[in-house]
């Protein structure tokens, strides 16, 4: 039997371009402009050619763009280069950019005309290409087919930036293996084809993009680029999903919470709708359930780390929730052994019984770049197998199983407080109060100076209304003792809620 193999996401890419060329894979609808796959695979030579006089392999090249079609084609071109890239926002504060750039130690950045200046004060001492002079390279076909020639599955392919309890970035290095076996999974399990229409909600640098992006560049579907400013006017969100016919989404949950607090759906409808996928942060039931009184279609819970690509266990609703219910994060994705240890390392296999998710997968990521100290915590041997090297990944996640065998979210370990003496999830306090009628939405805090637990709130709600809720809810020492009602939520560039920024400056709203 004759088997196909692929060692490197540029021979798929390649393989869709040659069944789909003259189909129409990015749109973006502000600025009024699509591109073809044979033209975006064109337009990323060119660059990638120009990227070729470097003479580097497996080095960072930055990105350093707002999200847009340029985005897409200097990805494609920085991995036809034989290197790996990291996208950065132009918006993004400046002593962040600064040590992302340090951290990862690019050769180039790659940014628009209007962004050249910018791009030189803010990335001192690094070559800043002009996306629309390099654009100009002609393709050096021989150079590209020796680069794809000699690349191997465990080339780094893109670096994704989180943060940690710390604050600090980190670079999560993905390699084309890691990003083929996930890949695998996510178009197979969701029947992803070249009829999918993607509406793109995510930032392109947070890890919750990849799963679309590149099923569009690998089965030939089509991304359709949806701006964040669509959703402070959802009625001109949905005319474009329907315009566009869009019938896949992949967003935060606080999109869609946007949606279902506005009632957005009393007044208009997206027609074309067959798939709703979620992951990012917790999905209150009460949102979801107007999503499904409304539209019919197949909704899902994914979960999982940047280290992980992006999800490692998933679960599809097929069962009605109350409002004041948590959603399970499923069981582990096909080629994903989620494992549950105690403190001990022991598996944890009882009800109820809570644990941190391990992670054992091809989907398992190559470490943080140039942060040995911080990899060799997370990306550890298998604590279960003492015979050999077999490298997992520790999520810091606490999961227990329900009564359907199913993975729960029980919160962070480095979100774990002690109140009163007793130890808390903070995340359960948020989904009960998340439940409330008129909570638009809410997180809670702790102050360990004071010794407070602080609900942050957007909703026409007293502190009595909320105190008298929580305390059907959760026992008493999980009640917030203090309240702050803000006019709007703050949410952060990948469109969640700002928890970072809304801890520090709570005494000022």
């Amino acid at each position: 039997m004759a088997f196909k193999y692929y060692k490197s996401f540029i021979e798929l890419f390649n393989e869709n371009v040659l069944e789909n060329k003259d189909k129409i894979a990015f749109i973006d609808p502000v600025l009024n402009t699509n591109i073809t796959f044979s033209n975006l695979q064109n337009s990323s030579k060119k660059i990638g050619s120009f990227l070729t006089k470097y003479n580097k392999r497996n080095k960072a090249v930055i990105i350093y763009m707002e999200k847009s079609i340029n985005v897409v084609i200097s990805m494609l071109s920085a991995i036809y280069s034989g290197n790996y890239y990291t996208l950065i926002d132009p918006s993004m504060p400046n002593d962040r950019i600064k040590m992302m750039a340090d951290t990862i130690n690019p050769f180039a950045v790659i940014t628009n005309s209007n962004l050249v200046d910018d791009a030189k004060k803010a990335f001192l001492g690094i070559d800043v290409i002009n996306f629309d002079e390099a654009i100009n390279t002609n393709i050096d076909e021989e150079k590209l087919d020796k680069i794809l020639k000699d690349m191997v599955t465990t080339d780094p392919i893109f670096a994704i930036f989180t943060s940690g309890s710390s604050g600090a970035p980190k670079g999560t290095i993905i390699s084309h293996q890691n990003l083929i076996s996930y890949i695998n999974w996510y178009i197979t399990e969701f029947d992803m084809t070249n009829k999918t229409i993607f509406g793109g909600q995510t930032q392109f640098y947070f890890s919750a993009s990849v799963s679309d992006l590149y099923s569009t560049l690998i089965m030939g579907a089509t991304y359709v680029i949806i701006p964040k400013l669509y959703f402070s006017f959802p009625i001109k969100l949905v005319e474009v999903m329907n315009e566009y016919k869009v019938n896949t989404i992949y967003w935060v949950p606080s999109a869609l919470a946007i949606v279902a607090n506005l009632k957005v759906f009393d007044c208009a409808k997206p027609e074309y709708l067959e798939k709703v996928l979620f992951a990012g942060e917790i999905m209150h039931t009460k949102h979801l359930n107007y999503w499904r009184r409304h539209i019919n279609c197949l909704y899902a819970n994914l979960f999982g780390p940047t280290e992980t690509v992006d999800i490692c266990t998933f679960y599809k609703v097929n069962r009605e929730f109350s409002d004041d219910e948590t959603l399970p994060i499923g069981n582990g994705c096909k080629n994903v052994d989620a494992m549950v240890l105690d403190d001990n390392d022991n598996l944890v296999t009882e009800k109820n019984a809570i644990g941190e998710l391990v992670i054992r997968s091809p989907f398992v990521g190559l470490g943080y770049y140039n942060n040995k100290e911080k990899t060799d915590q997370a990306f550890v041997n298998n604590p279960l197998n003492k015979a050999y090297h077999e490298y997992v990944y520790r999520t810091g996640d606490l999961v227990y199983y329900n009564e359907f065998n199913e993975l729960m979210y029980a919160g962070r370990k480095d979100n774990q407080i002690k109140h009163m003496g007793y130890r808390i999830e903070l995340s359960e306090i948020d989904v009960a109060a998340s439940s409330m009628d008129k909570m638009k939405a809410c997180i809670n805090i702790y102050d360990k100076d004071v010794d407070e637990i602080i609900i942050i709130y957007e909703g026409r709600l007293t502190e009595e209304e909320i105190r008298n809720y929580l305390a059907t809810k959760v026992p008493d020492y999980m009640i917030p003792n203090r309240y702050v009602r803000v006019k709007q939520m703050t949410y952060n560039l990948n469109g969640k809620i700002d928890r970072a920024y809304l801890k520090a400056h709570y005494k000022e709203l």
